[in-house]
Parts: structure tokens; C-alpha cells; sequence
């Protein structure tokens, strides 16, 4: 017997977990309209490459500069990298083969535990509901690099009515704005690289340092504060890379996930390598790590950006006002992202009986409406920066969604392995599977430890800071996530009165819900390739 019905949990995931009509067939028909399926090829590579590239990358980056140094922003960066690389691949050859609404949610329920899965399913839509007020408020407060004598409050208003405008459009509008902002995040990136390899060379003429080189990695040198520097990097590389799967979870609306799927994850490859890593590398050879000014790096001070000091540093004026209109656009980006990671993973939630029936509706324009009403009513709490205390409570709203992208990397990695077993149990054979992971099980075992690993090194700074004593308010800042998850997984354990033990078994995974057609794919024609070419299949 399914696992997940000996615990009384419906296995029909909801409307809209079918994909293409014809190629995917799923159990139980739809009580309500399904999910709209409008985004194109383009829109779900500009999803993977620059969807969620915002102020974690632009602004957050700069205190991991002075805790950790450039040369474990670097390190740091890459390992995150190399294990969301792992992560997408696992991700992707889920989500080609079980386009359903909800993607890693699902996946956790039906192949991990259902506990588990509900568990980080509300962390996850927990963590975009909090993040929304903050980019909000990041946006009006960018405004302030211009206009400092219009309250910041106002320019809340006019990105949230924005965002309000945006949802009328559907996943359309969603796919179409972020294209858009997409590009223009990729050709200043771009940019940015090409100016930086300029500065260092000693080639702007404002810039009084002249040649630079890697002086900087000398002194004030490559890593500061230890190991502990180095553990630092990791909870801000979360952040910042925060949104990369969501492309697994835009499946479900996808208009042919069997090919743009593929591409897609395949492009996570170059975001990694080019807007992640080379970006913070440059920054990182023509900013000094011990400039006071990257301590206030925040999101009410912009100027202190390391991509906006690299470029003021140099004595080019006018291009740090083009720059921090990029981190604006950034941020409306993510903001508009936020959005549709909450409600998306909220109307699957509801439509599988782990939350609130009303969650499950969608119009026949394919709008989860109650979840986008729920999440523009979490917008509104950016007006809590009107408040002499807000600093502190956005810190605790943003102490819920730190750590919780590690746990659901870590989960995506676990879960395909766990797959691919009952797969193998269940009596199918790879050649059935339409896109297979060009690393492997081996690649999510690689994912999944350097994710467990980032997870301890995350404990470890919270329990032991950098510069002070242990104490709970540090700890609780930076591991909450990590205790709001336990606290939903036991809950659901008693809810569900433990049914089923810890985990679902092999044989008893529900591997039919959700399944594309297997017949006459031709993903599922796979040539036999050298590992060389392999490798360069799995980046082009």
C-alpha cells in the first residue's frame, strides 16, 4: 500500500499537478481550474540564470568580506555553488519526470516522509512571506541614493501596488517581468566583471591605486578570522543564492517542461560560475576586505555595497548611480519571486490536505488567489520600518528564512537519491527516465553532504561568534529556521499519528502520481557518451 495513504494523505497533488494534457497522467480529476502552464523556454532559463540574483548577492556580500576575507567569500561561494549544481541536476530529472504543482514539496512527502515533507514545505513558504516586507523595504530605501527627502515609506507603497498589478497578469506577468529584470541583472553583471578585470590592470584613470593585482588578497590578506571566518560565509551564501530551485518549482506551469527543464538547470551552471563566483572574486581583488565602509553593508545602506564601493572606489562617477539602480531593479526582482515561491508552495499544501482547503483554490485564469492575497498581506509588514524598533524585527523575521534554503537543498539531494532507489525496487529501469541527472546519485550524495556540512558550520558560528561570547539571541538569530523545522515536523508527526514509522519505503513509494508518459520520449533515447562529453552536457 502508498505510503502516504496509510497516513491519510491524499496522493492527487492538487490541481494543476498535471502536466501537458496527454503527457503526463495523474490520478484524480481536478475540482477546480488548474494552474496556468504560460511559461516559455526563455522565460524558465532567465528563471535559472538570473531569477533571484538581488540584494544577497549585491549587499549581503559585503560583511562576508569582513568576517571571512576574499579568499573564503571565494571557497565559500564555490562549495555552495558545487552543491546547488549538484541539487538542480537531482532537481531537474524530478521535475521533467513528475511535473507536479509543489516540485520538492511533493518530492519529500512521497519519497522522504510526509512529516518531513510538511515540515519544510511551510518553512519554505514561511521564509518568501517574511523576505517580501524586507525587499520591499530594501527597494524604497535604494530610492534614497537619489531622493533622501522622500520618506521611504512612500516608495513601499508604489513597488507593492506594482507587485499587486503584477499578479493580475498571472504566471505570465510573473515569467515576463522577470525575463525583463533578468537581463538587465546579467548585462550589468557582465559589465561589472569587464570594468573590474579594468581596474585591477590599473586601467581607469580616475583610479589614483594604479596597478592593484591581487594586493589585497596580501594585505589586508586572503582570510580573516579563522575558521570561524571561513564557517561565516556560508548562512549569506544561502541567502544569496537563495532561489535558484525555483525553476523546479515553476514546472508545474511550464508550457513544455520535458525540453525547457533540461536547458534550464543546465544554465544553473553559468550563474554559478560567472554572476556568483567570478563576480566576488573581482570584487574581492579590488576592494579592501577591511574597509569600514563594507561594514555597514545593509539593506539601508546601499552605498555600502561592495559592487557600488568597487565602482566609487575607482573614481568613476555616475556609474555608482547606475549600479544601485540595478540593486533596486535586483530587488523588485526577488520581491516579485517571493511572490510566487510562497503561493505556489502554499496552494500545493492546501490541495494535498497539509494546509487550509481555501489555499487550494485557483481561478480560471490559473491564480492561486487566497495564497496571493496571504502573501501581499505579509507585504504590508514593510511598514513596520516605520517603527524605532524595526531593525530588530526584521532581523527575527529574517532569522526564519536563513537557513532554510540549506534544508531544502539538502532535501531535493535525499530525495532523489531516496527515488532512485524505489525506482530500482519498483522494477524500472534508467532508460524509462526522460532526463537523468548528468552527476548522478553520486552527484546528490555530494549535494547532500556539502549542504549537511554547511549546516554544522552554520551551528557552529551561531553557537561561538566571531568576536564574542556565546548567547541565546545570536543563536536563535541565526538557527531559528532550523527549530521552527523540527517543531513542524513533530507536529505533523502527532497530527498524522506517526503512521507509516520515519520514513516511506521503497517498495511503498508512489511513483505513478504525476508521471509523464514514458512511451515514445525522446529524452528517454539516451547515446552512450565518454565522460568528457558528459561533463560538457551537463553544463551546455
Amino acid at each position: 500500500m502508498d505510503a502516504s495513504k496509510e497516513k491519510g494523505i491524499s496522493t492527487a497533488y492538487g490541481p494543476g499537478s498535471s502536466s501537458d494534457s496527454g503527457d503526463v497522467e495523474a490520478f484524480g480529476a481536478p475540482t477546480q481550474a488548474p494552474l496556468a502552464r504560460k511559461l516559455q523556454g526563455r522565460h524558465m532559463q532567465m528563471i535559472a540564470i538570473g531569477g533571484s540574483i538581488g540584494a544577497g548577492l549585491f549587499v549581503g556580500s559585503g560583511p562576508t568580506f569582513v568576517s571571512g576575507g576574499p579568499g573564503s567569500v571565494l571557497i565559500g561561494f564555490l562549495i555552495t555553488g558545487v552543491m546547488l549544481l549538484m541539487t538542480m541536476q537531482a532537481l531537474g530529472e524530478l521535475a521533467v519526470l513528475y511535473p507536479v504543482n509543489g516540485a520538492f514539496y511533493t518530492y519529500f512527502v512521497r519519497f522522504l516522509d510526509p512529516s518531513w515533507g510538511f515540515a519544510i514545505g511551510w518553512d519554505y513558504a514561511i521564509s518568501w512571506l517574511t523576505v517580501l516586507p524586507f525587499e520591499l523595504v530594501t527597494a524604497g530605501l535604494t530610492i534614497q541614493f537619489w531622493r533622501d527627502d522622500i520618506h521611504p515609506g512612500v516608495w513601499v507603497t508604489v513597488f507593492l501596488v506594482l507587485l499587486i498589478a503584477i499578479q493580475f497578469f498571472g504566471v505570465r506577468g510573473y515569467g515576463e517581468v522577470e525575463f525583463i529584470l533578468g537581463v538587465i541583472k546579467i548585462v550589468a553583471i557582465i559589465g561589472f566583471i569587464i570594468f573590474g578585470v579594468v581596474v585591477d590592470c590599473g586601467g581607469v584613470p580616475t583610479d589614483t591605486r594604479g596597478y592593484i593585482g591581487a594586493h589585497y588578497w596580501h594585505e589586508p590578506g586572503a582570510f580573516k578570522n579563522g575558521f570561524k571566518g571561513f564557517c561565516s560565509v556560508f548562512v549569506n551564501a544561502a541567502f544569496a543564492y537563495a532561489g535558484t530551485e525555483l525553476v523546479g518549482l515553476a514546472a508545474a506551469e511550464a508550457e513544455d517542461p520535458r525540453k525547457s527543464l533540461p536547458k534550464a538547470t543546465k544554465q544553473v551552471f553559468w550563474r554559478i560560475a560567472t554572476f556568483y563566483v567570478l563576480s566576488l572574486f573581482i570584487v574581492g581583488l579590488i576592494v579592501p576586505s577591511d574597509s569600514e565602509e563594507l561594514l555597514g553593508a545593509s539593506s539601508d545602506n546601499t552605498k555600502a555595497s561592495p559592487f557600488v564601493l568597487a565602482i566609487r572606489l575607482a573614481g568613476v562617477k555616475g556609474l555608482p548611480s547606475v549600479f544601485n539602480a540595478v540593486i533596486t531593479i535586483s530587488v523588485i526582482s526577488v520581491a516579485n519571486s517571493c511572490t510566487f515561491a510562497s503561493t505556489r508552495t502554499m496552494q500545493a499544501m492546501g490541495a494535498t490536505g497539509m494546509g487550509p482547503k481555501l489555499l487550494a483554490y485557483v481561478d480560471k485564469q490559473g491564480r492561486p488567489v487566497w495564497c496571493i492575497v496571504i502573501q501581499l498581506a505579509f507585504g504590508l509588514l514593510a511598514y513596520i520600518s516605520e517603527a524605532s524598533s524595526s531593525k530588530t524585527i526584521f532581523t527575527w523575521l529574517l532569522s526564519l528564512s536563513g537557513l532554510s534554503y540549506f534544508f531544502v537543498w539538502n532535501s531535493i539531494c535525499l530525495a532523489h537519491i531516496r527515488f532512485r532507489r524505489g525506482w530500482q525496487v519498483q522494477g524500472h529501469s534508467l532508460d524509462e527516465i526522460p532526463y537523468r541527472s548528468q552527476f548522478g546519485v553520486i552527484g546528490s550524495w555530494v549535494g547532500f553532504i556539502l549542504s549537511t556540512l554547511a549546516i554544522i558550520a552554520a551551528f557552529y558560528t551561531s553557537v561561538w561568534p566571531i568576536g564574542d561570547k556565546p548567547n541565546a539571541e545570536t543563536f536563535f538569530q541565526n538557527y531559528l529556521a532550523a527549530l521552527i523545522i523540527v517543531a513542524l515536523y513533530l507536529f505533523w508527526k502527532v497530527w498524522s499519528k506517526g503512521h507509516g514509522g520515519l520514513f516511506v519505503r521503497a517498495a511503498d513509494m508512489d511513483l505513478t502520481t504525476g508521471l509523464r508518459s514514458l512511451h515514445l520520449d525522446p529524452l528517454a533515447e539516451k547515446e552512450q557518451l565518454p565522460l568528457g562529453k558528459k561533463i560538457l552536457r551537463a553544463i551546455f
